[in-house]
């Protein structure tokens, strides 16, 4: 899958999987490579930089096998950003379907 298309759709697939419950990092990287390759590092500039806009808050999990997990949990904002983004998607998948057919 073409880079270019992939940047621009993290963001979405990202607060879609927070849309349904809370992860943590690696699990979001193992959810979302299972229908496209990312590199394991891909996804926390992402996470940073939503976690800066209020987008999601994060907290400590322990767990029994290693250090404590960061898991990130999506705000009222993060929501609306992702309704947003989602109208935004579907108009430019459009657009395209119109342009190539």
């Amino acid at each position: 899958m073409n880079i270019q298309f992939k940047k621009g759709a993290l963001e979405v697939c990202v607060l879609s999987q927070l849309y349904s419950a809370d992860k943590y990092g690696y699990e979001l990287t193992e959810k979302i490579s299972t229908e496209m390759d990312i590199a394991t590092g891909t996804l926390y500039p992402i996470l940073k930089k939503l976690k800066e806009d209020d987008y999601v808050t994060t907290y400590l999990v322990e767990s029994e096998s290693g250090p404590a997990r960061k898991y990130y949990k999506l705000t009222e904002k993060g929501k609306e950003r992702r309704r947003e983004l989602l109208d935004e998607w579907n108009e430019f998948v459009k657009a395209v379907e119109r342009i190539i057919q």
